[in-house]
């Protein structure tokens, strides 16, 4: 009878949404029947638990503390790590700073509450509060923050979901500090997950943890980099473990989790919207790793620096709400390949974001579908030297972000964002927005800077914006002489050489994320000795001859030294009197210059500097870009020559081997006609 129920729940899996509060999900043996379960669901709180019971899991949190310190399911007594404290399985954490000067390094703080408290209880639905109020008398203890932890289990449900809202007080007596990161954690078991998944391509058999320490594992150069010199698995020798290696864009970053193999249990953490998340859709963030640890990451500094970290002044006012995520948990019959429940995983995550705005949370602060407004119109792209019509903005980012300068959104790290994707014929349509005032962004593939419409956007309840045409026209001056790269805000489309095969992740060996490999930056040296890249335009492929990042040299003496890269050009003529645009954009930059000669790279004073820019980090951490930066560079016609012309783009800085430059796209204009 057993096998027969769980064949029923999945066949019944494939017709309920757990968002809509109706019944979903894999029932293993730990419980009844999906959308057939007698039993409801149930909260019981004890002295130090309160355990969340739907007949399908059982999720255990601490009492009054809020951290979930075990997840029944599927005949598995514990899904997180039954080795770790209960204080280090599931939890909601803050890195954060004093504005004083008073603390140099983040403050790491899991956030424990004080206060517990039933929301709402019925057959259907159990929502819980572990709450933190903030008060001066904790001031240097606790990050200054009023925080409400919600937990959700609903019927016929196999999954919880979590969300928080966070508070600083507008009152003098509410500090300035700042967070450098917030997330959810679950430590799962070693002894069961080891299989994780990221996307289709990006899934594979882990490391323990045990491999990372002295002895099984050997330091490379930062900490999150390991070489497996002795792991419990033999097959994984001599592989690099970064959890840096499968960090994603918060547009791709929907769901990723891990599998069980004995028992066959997935574990995910699926994320339906990116609105609570701060950067914009090209933010990236971390995922799983190993541990095996899966994360929900909603503030950090990571592929960004400082930028991204919100800082709040003194009795600032400010309230959001990060969530609701989704954990969900499921299953297969004996038998069944355990790879399938990616699959699965997958289509629960269509359901999640086709059910956002979720309809039963119970904090007033979280608002629904009838509380929010939307937005449409059709983004066209004016280029006369493209096309003398106006083009439509094909596949192009279209949100709504708080409003500010040209491009702000990417630093924007405080309030929420809406976005979406047009279609191929530039239409797009912005649902679900919470009411307010915002600015209309966006960038268009194939067309280099960024839009904004002047006009701020008030959003209120049940409004339905029409924006019409709306035409971009990007920066351009004159027909193009000639180009380098894809204006797509990476530097995907460039050269990423072979790994040292010392240092090798092998699921990116073929792979197109070639770009993810450890000690890329190394091979600079190697590809270039003694001179600099030099790329000559109508003979050189940038897809062979441009590598994706310029970085610095190694020297003998284990110092580094600037790079400059050529670019050679010829001209069949000069218009001495007119002025020439040099267009380049970066798509990453970790505490790096960027210097433009033209003709004379001997001259001390370059004809541009962008000064010291950037701490993404993309480089040390395998990312193909970071931050957006756009310099339209002026060339006057007196210092190019008729015949053979050459660029030079400098590095200068040189203290490690992580700061340089990714290039996006560059382009030399012709004067105006």
């Amino acid at each position: 009878m057993g096998g027969r129920r769980r064949k029923l729940t999945k066949i019944m899996s494939k017709f309920f949404s757990c968002a809509s509060g109706d019944p979903a999900g894999f029932a293993g043996n730990s419980g009844g029947i999906a959308g057939m379960s007698p039993i409801g669901v149930r909260v019981y709180v004890q002295d130090r638990h309160v355990v969340l019971d739907n007949g399908i899991l059982q999720v255990t949190l601490s009492n009054p503390e809020g951290i979930v310190t075990g997840i029944c399911y599927n005949g598995v007594d514990n899904l997180l790590e039954v080795l770790n404290d209960e204080s280090n399985r599931g939890y909601w954490d803050v890195v954060w700073n004093t504005l004083d000067g008073s603390s140099k390094a983040g403050v790491f703080e899991v956030i424990r509450a004080t206060n517990f408290k039933v929301i709402k209880e019925t057959e259907d639905q159990v929502e819980v509060s572990f709450s933190r109020p903030w008060d001066p008398s904790l001031q240097g203890k606790l990050v200054p923050l009023s925080i409400d932890k919600r937990f959700i289990l609903l019927r016929g449900c196999s999954g919880f979901y979590s969300y928080a809202i966070y508070e600083h007080v507008g009152s003098m007596d509410w500090p300035a500090f700042s967070i450098g990161e917030t997330r959810i954690a679950f430590k799962l078991r070693k002894d069961k997950f080891r299989y994780m998944a990221v996307a289709d391509n990006r899934r594979r058999l882990m490391p323990l943890p045990e491999d990372r320490l002295p002895g099984r594992g050997q330091a490379l150069a930062y900490p999150e980099a390991v070489l497996l010199v002795n792991p419990v698995d033999p097959e994984l020798k001599g592989e690099v473990d970064d959890k840096y290696q499968y960090s994603c864009d918060n547009k791709d970053l929907k769901v990723h989790g891990w599998i069980s193999m004995d028992p066959p249990v997935g574990f995910w953490q699926i994320t339906p919207s990116d609105e609570f998340r701060s950067g914009g859709p090209l933010k990236q963030n971390l995922t799983s790793h190993v541990g095996p640890t899966t994360l929900a990451v909603f503030l950090s500094a990571h592929y960004a620096g400082d930028d991204l970290v919100p800082k709040f002044g003194q009795g600032e006012p400010w309230k959001k709400v990060f969530g609701p995520v989704f954990i969900y948990v499921n299953s297969v019959m004996g038998g069944e390949d355990p790879l399938t429940l990616w699959d699965d995983a997958k289509r629960q995550m269509l359901v999640e974001v086709q059910s956002w705005p979720y309809s039963f949370p119970a904090s007033e602060d979280f608002l629904s579908a009838d509380q929010r407004g939307n937005v449409s119109g059709k983004l066209l792209v004016s280029d006369r030297y493209v096309n003398s019509d106006l083009i439509p903005a094909n596949r192009a980012f279209v949100g709504l972000a708080p409003p500010g300068d040209v491009g702000s959104w990417q630093r924007e790290c405080k309030d929420y964002q809406f976005w979406t994707q047009a279609d191929e014929m530039g239409y797009f349509s912005i649902n679900n927005i919470r009411p307010g005032n915002y600015n209309l962004y966006a960038w268009v593939p194939g067309f280099i800077g960024d839009y904004r419409n002047d006009s701020a956007i008030t959003i209120t309840p049940g409004c339905e914006i029409d924006m019409g045409d709306i035409v971009y026209e990007p920066p351009r001056d004159g027909p193009t002489l000639w180009e380098i790269g894809i204006t797509d805000r990476s530097a995907s489309e460039y050269f990423v050489p072979d790994p040292n095969p010392k240092y090798v992740n092998k699921l990116y060996i073929n792979h197109p994320d070639r770009f993810r490999q450890y000690g890329l930056w190394e091979k600079y040296s190697e590809l270039y000795p003694n001179d600099d890249l030099v790329y000559t335009v109508g003979k050189s492929d940038y897809r062979k001859d441009w590598l994706f990042a310029q970085v610095n040299r190694k020297r003998d003496d284990n110092t580094y030294q600037g790079t400059t890269w050529q670019i050679k050009f010829a001209l069949d003529t000069v218009n001495q009197s007119g002025t020439y645009k040099l267009r380049v954009a970066i798509a990453s930059a970790t505490l790096a210059e960027l210097q433009v000669r033209v003709n004379d790279r001997t001259t001390n004073r370059p004809l541009f500097s962008s000064g010291l820019i950037g701490r993404d980090n993309s480089i040390a951490r395998h990312g193909i870009h970071g931050l957006y930066w756009l310099y339209n560079i002026d060339i006057d016609g007196a210092l190019l020559v008729q015949g053979d012309n050459t660029i030079y783009l400098t590095q200068p800085r040189c203290q490690s081997p992580f700061q340089g430059l990714m290039y996006d796209y560059i382009r030399l204009e012709a004067p105006s006609n």
